[in-house]
């Protein structure tokens, strides 16, 4: 049975088909994040060690990091910031440090920069995942040997010199090159974790159909592990978690074994708390006096003041449970157990103290 071996300093992640699914969470990356992205550029690293805590204890298993952040700031004093072959190596270690201060997670490092890679492979400490090879000529000759150097396993990305194929059998045997290739270093299929590449459901009718059927293939052909952008599938359409808590069980059960996501349900802001209050105040609605603000979002069903974990992991919860990973229903039990009321300790069935009443 293949096992992917991902490690930290104390920890050990196992990407498997007879394993819970992993949860790669993927919160530390400035991409899009304007606000990270700036506080990286002024040396403050508050929101990564937030963001690493918060993914932690949502339930991701793995802590993906990415470096690709641009210093649009520093770049006016030093024109050598608009490179990120400069940028990133240094922001990696950094990050990878910072982590690594706050959580012992496996980690998985995230770049399209060479060096930057090298840097998170030399600041790791443990076994991380190298996020990623392709199966671009100039990627696998520059990336391969580091895999084999630090011997660690590799995200593999179905795309090569010729582009994203939207012809799965394509797809499926740029993932058989990357394989093939890495055989050749001496790295074995069980250290590499082919990502098929997600398309987006509103762009491709078949996106889903596409790749349930090559995760199949990965797994039953090549005896690989498999990862994904989960959030790919419902990039530009509305209730994207719907979509996304539909297709990560469907994923599973085609032999999906692992997924790089956002795992935690963002807090309710400042903004849309007070935007919520002034409409309830203009209907009319009288409060009970003194209530927080964490009561008010639950009582009007807008979530939470607290970064908490989001529905996907609970269907992934679900989808473990239901495919026998998750022994006895352990995890799904203790995620959703209930506290009991003060005074309900030890009570039973209906509140009467003993369990069930005898005839």
């Amino acid at each position: 049975m293949t096992r992917t071996i991902v490690e930290s300093k104390t920890k050990t992640a196992i990407i498997g088909f007879d394993q819970p699914f992993t949860v790669i969470g993927e919160r530390i990356n400035p991409t899009g994040r304007k606000i990270l992205n700036e506080e990286l550029e002024n040396g403050n690293f508050s929101r990564v060690e937030a963001d690493a805590i918060a993914q932690v204890a949502a339930g991701a298993t793995i802590l993906d990091i990415n470096s690709g952040a641009v210093f649009s700031g520093k770049m006016a004093e030093d024109p050598r910031y608009a490179d990120n072959n400069f940028v990133e190596p240094t922001l990696m270690k950094q990050l990878i440090e910072v982590v690594q201060g706050v959580t012992d997670s496996p980690l998985c490092i995230d770049s399209s920069v060479p060096g930057a890679l090298e840097a998170g492979l030399a600041a790791a400490e443990g076994r991380p995942l190298l996020n990623s090879v392709t199966g671009e000529e100039e990627r696998l000759e520059l990336v391969l040997p580091l895999v084999k150097k630090y011997n660690v396993p590799v995200v593999a990305i179905s795309n090569d010199d010729t582009g994203i194929s939207e012809d799965p059998d394509v797809r499926f045997a740029v993932a058989k090159k990357i394989v093939q290739r890495a055989a050749d270093f001496g790295i074995p299929a069980h250290d590499i974790v082919v990502d098929p590449l997600v398309m987006p459901i509103g762009a491709m009718g078949t996106a889903g159909l596409q790749v349930f059927t090559l995760v199949r293939r990965l797994r039953e052909e090549l005896g690989v592990n498999t990862t994904c952008g989960a959030s790919n599938i419902s990039f530009g359409l509305p209730n994207r978690h719907g979509i996304n808590n539909a297709f990560l069980p469907m994923a599973i059960t085609a032999g999906m074994t692992s997924a790089i996501m956002n795992p935690v349900a963002l807090p309710i802001g400042p903004k849309k708390l007070a935007e919520k209050k002034a409409e309830v105040e203009a209907a009319g609605i009288i409060l009970p006096e003194g209530m927080d603000d964490e009561a008010f979002v639950q009582m009007f069903g807008m979530g939470s003041t607290k970064a908490r974990a989001g529905k996907e992991m609970e269907a992934i919860r679900a989808a473990n449970f239901l495919t026998n990973n998750d022994d006895g229903g352990a995890d799904w039990i203790r995620t959703n157990k209930v506290a009991p009321k003060a005074g309900q300790e030890g009570r039973g069935r209906a509140g009467r103290s003993g369990g069930r009443r005898r005839s």
